[in-house]
C-alpha cells in the first residue's frame, strides 16, 4: 500500500513594509550613557542635602541648643541620609535606595578622612612658614642658636642630614633581608616558612618604642655602644623590616606561576629563576615596598630617642655619638617651650611631612605599571624567497 507525498501549504508572499517617519513629531531625546544619573536623579540627589542644609540649621540653631560646626555637620549629615532615602523611596525601588544610602555614607567617610588630612597639613603650614622663608634655615644647623633667636640663625640641616645617614644605613640592611626574607617566604615555602610569615605579620604591628627598647638592651646596655646614629639605624632597621618583607611578600605571590614553569622549562635552576624572572617582573612593587618601609622608618621618634640622642651640631660619623634627627628635633624644640622654637619645630614638621607625602607619591608612581608604547612606524614585511 502506498500513500501520496503530502505536500506542505504554500505560504503567502507578505509585502514588505518599510517604517514611515512623522515629521510633525518632537526631536528624539538622547540616551544618556549607562550608569550616569538622569536630570531627575541628580535633584533628587542634590536636592535632598540642600533641603537637609536649612533643616540642619534649623534644628542645631534654633530647635535645639547645639552650637557650633560639629554639630552642625552631624545633623547635616543624618538629615541628609533621612531625605536622600525618603526621596529615593517615592521614585525607585528599595535596592536603589540602599545603594544611594551607601553611596552618601561612603563620599562622606572619605570627605572626612582628606578634611582631616587637609585640616592637619594646613595647620602645620600656617604654624610654620616664617622659618621656611629663611634660606640659613635649610644649610645651618643649631650650634651656638638659642630657642629665643630669630629664624635668620640656625637650622634643621644637622637634622636632615642625621635622618639621611639613619634612614641609608637601615636600608642597608633592611633591603637585602626584608626581600630575602620575602622569596624564603614565597619560593621556599614549607612549615617554617608559615611561621617566618606569622612572626612578619605581627611584627608589623610592632611599636616604635618596643622596637627602641630592644636595640637599646641589647646594643648600647649589653653590648656596651654608645649613643650613636648606628644605634638609631639599626632601631629603624628593626621597624622597617616586617613593613618591607609583607610588603614585598604580597608583591612576589602575585606574580604568576606561568613565568616561573617556564624559566624551569628552559633548564635554568630555581634560583636563577628567581634572580632573572620572578624578581624583574616584581621589581615596581618591591621598589613600591622599599619605599613604603622608609617612609615608615623617616618619621619615628620614639626609636631615635633612646638609641641616638640629640645633638644640636653637625654630626656625620654614624659611630661618632649622638646624632640628631628630623622627628626628634622637633620633640626637642616642642620641648623648650618657647613660642620661636616651637614655630621651629613646626617648620621641621612641614619639612618632614613634604619628605613623607613624596616618598608615598613616588612609590604609587613606581608601581603603576608601565603602558606599552604605541609604534606609529609600519613594519617593514620581509620580501619572500
Amino acid at each position: 500500500m502506498t500513500t501520496a507525498p503530502t505536500t506542505s501549504p504554500v505560504r503567502p508572499q507578505r509585502a514588505t513594509v518599510l517604517p514611515k517617519y512623522d515629521d510633525d513629531a518632537a526631536p528624539a531625546v538622547p540616551r544618556p550613557s549607562l550608569g550616569r544619573p538622569t536630570a531627575d536623579e541628580r535633584f533628587v540627589r542634590w536636592g535632598a542635602w540642600a533641603s537637609a542644609l536649612g533643616m540642619a540649621w534649623l534644628v542645631t540653631q534654633r530647635l535645639l541648643p547645639l552650637p557650633g560646626p560639629a554639630w552642625f555637620l552631624v545633623v547635616w549629615f543624618v538629615l541628609g541620609l533621612a531625605v536622600t532615602a525618603v526621596l529615593s523611596a517615592l521614585t525607585v525601588s528599595m535596592v536603589e535606595v540602599r545603594d544611594r544610602l551607601v553611596a552618601s555614607v561612603v563620599t562622606g567617610g572619605a570627605l572626612v578622612v582628606g578634611a582631616a588630612l587637609v585640616s592637619t597639613l594646613s595647620f602645620i603650614v600656617l604654624r610654620g612658614w616664617r622659618p621656611l622663608l629663611h634660606a640659613n634655615f635649610f644649610v645651618d644647623d643649631m650650634a651656638g642658636v638659642g630657642p629665643k633667636d630669630p629664624f635668620d640663625m640656625g637650622g634643621i640641616a644637622h637634622a636632615t642630614v642625621g635622618s639621611v645617614i639613619e634612614i641609608g644605613i637601615a636600608l642597608v640592611i633592611v633591603l637585602p633581608l626584608g626581600i630575602g626574607t620575602a622569596i624564603f617566604m614565597t619560593e621556599v615555602g614549607g612549615r617554617f616558612a608559615g611561621l617566618v610569615r606569622t612572626i612578619v605579620e605581627a611584627m608589623t604591628a610592632l611599636p616604635s618604642v618596643v622596637a627602641g627598647l630592644f636595640v637599646y638592651t641589647t646594643v648600647i646596655v649589653v653590648a656596651g655602644w654608645p649613643r650613636s646614629g648606628l644605634a638609631a639605624a639599626l632601631a629603624l632597621a628593626v621597624m622597617m623590616l616586617p613593613i618591607v618583607a609583607r610588603a614585598a611578600d604580597v608583591v612576589l605571590r602575585v606574580v604568576p606561576g606561568n613565568l616561573r614553569e617556564a624559566g624551569l622549562a628552559l633548564g635554568a635552576s630555581r634560583w636563577r629563576t628567581v634572580w632573572h624572572v620572578v624578581l624583574p617582573t616584581a621589581r615596581p612593587g618591591l621598589a613600591t615596598a622599599v619605599i613604603l618601609g622608609v617612609a615608615r622608618g623617616v618619621g619615628e621618634t620614639s626609636p631615635v630617642l633612646l638609641t641616638s640622642g640629640a645633638a644640636a651640631f653637625m654630626v656625620v660619623g654614624p659611630t661618632d655619638g649622638v646624632m640628631n634627627s628630623l622627628p626628634l628635633y622637633i620633640y626637642t624644640t616642642v620641648r623648650s617651650g618657647e613660642p620661636q622654637a616651637i614655630t621651629r619645630a613646626f617648620a621641621a614638621a612641614t619639612v618632614l611631612l613634604a619628605l613623607v607625602l613624596f616618598l608615598f607619591v613616588l612609590a604609587r608612581v613606581v608601581a603603576r605599571p608601565r603602558r606599552a608604547r604605541k609604534t606609529t612606524r609600519p613594519r617593514a614585511m620581509k620580501p619572500l624567497p
